[in-house]
């Protein structure tokens, strides 16, 4: 347990931090999911709708400093091919 004054309120800042940080992280894992259910699927409106989104909350998280830069571009990138494939073997 915290002993002073600043550790205590570093442990509550560090809480709160926590608490946001895993919202953002559910979200994009959420949104990298729905692209790769989708890309099973076929529907290419919704495809390139959830896509879109994926690749928004990615870059919130990577803007909070919740993932790094290039892991970012890394997920960015995987489910950019996933849905490639996907449209390559639909054809």
């Amino acid at each position: 347990m915290a002993n002073t004054k600043s550790a205590k309120k570093a442990l509550r800042v560090s809480s709160r931090r926590r608490s946001f940080n895993i919202i953002i992280i559910h979200d994009f894992k959420e949104a990298r999911k729905a692209v790769k259910d989708l890309s099973g699927n076929g529907n290419a409106p919704e495809l390139a709708k959830s896509l879109s989104t994926a690749y928004a909350k990615i870059d919130f998280a990577v803007k909070k400093g919740v993932i790094h830069k290039n892991t970012g571009s890394r997920y960015k990138s995987r489910i950019a091919m996933m849905v490639n494939k996907a449209e390559t073997v639909k054809k």
